[in-house]
């Protein structure tokens, strides 16, 4: 069915449109109604016996203005092709549900499944250091090195957020960017190309509309979807009073598990870290081990069962060239194997096909290409 033919999908969008009406007291208006078009329905005496509803709230859902706005919404989400997610649908992530304070609907576009074995968040400071950013990109890779293709979840913005982004999509990780206003826009502007990559590898996800900017309140609302998709937190840098610590905080309350990355007790970056691991409100994270033992993760992949593959005999140098990269990386799309080795996209298309007749690749959506089991 076309999104626009959808007659309950309007009222779905338009109940978290009604200014004043976030998600806990939005469910409850569903409850206490039946529907989201009962809602709607609903006279002011009606509406005035729900616990939490008051006269002026009562008239900003009368608003029949609401209505209109929902129907150009679903317009702009029909024509771009982005997906929402309502929380009592079966697409709806499960961990999300679980969360009191979770969105009625998000808006989605992208090909990564939220409801993956494995979703990790990792958040921290704009400002990072070179500490920060190395440990990130370090994590994300030692993660996939060891065989647990998590999807990693950030919130697009400036230092550790993008380089978590980064990272997952140089390793061929599904990565969602949680953004802080409507799917028309993206911000910070600079990070446009790589929300591009994230939508055709992994997800942009929000629960605002297209309407919203990324005004500064809605930063912090939407860190609880941050902490509500995850099976756990990374903080990686952070001070007493950041948005990361935020996140940390929704996260416990929502009975995640928190990791935080010690760091110098004079660097204002590393305040916030500290304070969470010494309070018992995250677990110390050093090394991806620490990681796999506090989540039993067991690792895929182990260093000592990885083949050398630059002594098979029977391909070319540059198909020899191209095992190596992969076998290093565990996964990767052809564009990357194209610029890493300078073969060229047409070669390189080649190359892979050739070797994956041959068995000793195989290919994924996304044109993401890893070892068989034969080097694997």
């Amino acid at each position: 069915m076309s999104l626009l033919n959808d007659p309950a999908l309007r009222y779905k969008i338009a109940i978290d449109l009604i200014p004043g009406i976030g998600g806990v007291l939005a469910k409850k208006l569903i409850e206490a109604s039946g529907s989201p078009e009962n809602v709607f329905k609903l006279d002011e005496s009606e509406l005035l016996k729900i616990p939490g509803i008051g006269k002026s709230l009562a008239g900003n859902i009368a608003n029949q203005q609401i209505l209109s706005e929902a129907d150009k919404e679903l317009r702009f989400i029909s024509r771009y092709g982005i997906e929402p997610l309502y929380y009592l649908d079966d697409n709806y992530p499960a961990r999300l549900k679980e969360c009191p304070d979770s969105p009625v609907i998000l808006f989605y576009k992208g090909n990564a499944s939220l409801d993956s074995l494995r979703v990790l968040s990792i958040v921290g400071t704009r400002k990072a250091s070179s500490y920060g950013l190395e440990f990130c990109t370090h994590l994300v890779s030692e993660l996939a090195s060891r065989g647990h293709d998590p999807v990693i979840v950030s919130g697009l913005a400036y230092g550790i957020d993008i380089a978590a982004h980064k990272a997952a999509l140089e390793r061929g990780l599904k990565t969602v960017a949680v953004l802080a206003h409507g799917l028309s826009t993206i911000y910070p502007a600079a990070h446009r190309n790589i929300a591009q990559k994230i939508s055709r590898q992994g997800a942009l996800v929000t629960d605002f509309g297209s309407g919203n900017g990324p005004e500064r309140g809605n930063f912090l609302k939407r860190n609880r979807i941050i902490a509500g998709l995850a099976d756990a937190t990374i903080v990686i840098e952070s001070s007493r009073t950041g948005g990361a610590l935020i996140t940390a905080n929704l996260a416990n309350s929502y009975n995640r598990d928190i990791f935080a990355l010690p760091g110098r007790i004079t660097d204002q970056r590393s305040h916030g870290c500290n304070e969470l691991i010494k309070t018992h409100r995250a677990h110390l994270i050093e090394k991806v081990e620490d990681l796999e033992y506090i989540m039993g993760w067991e690792p895929e992949i182990k260093a000592d069962e990885d083949k050398d593959v630059s002594t098979y005999q029977n391909i070319s140098e540059t198909e020899k060239s191209i095992l190596l990269l992969l076998s290093s990386h565990r996964q990767l799309t052809a564009d990357q194997i194209s610029g890493m080795t300078g073969l060229g996209s047409a070669n390189t298309s080649f190359i892979l096909l050739n070797l994956e007749f041959m068995g000793y690749i195989s290919s994924m959506p996304g044109k993401i290409y890893r070892l068989t089991n034969i080097f694997s």
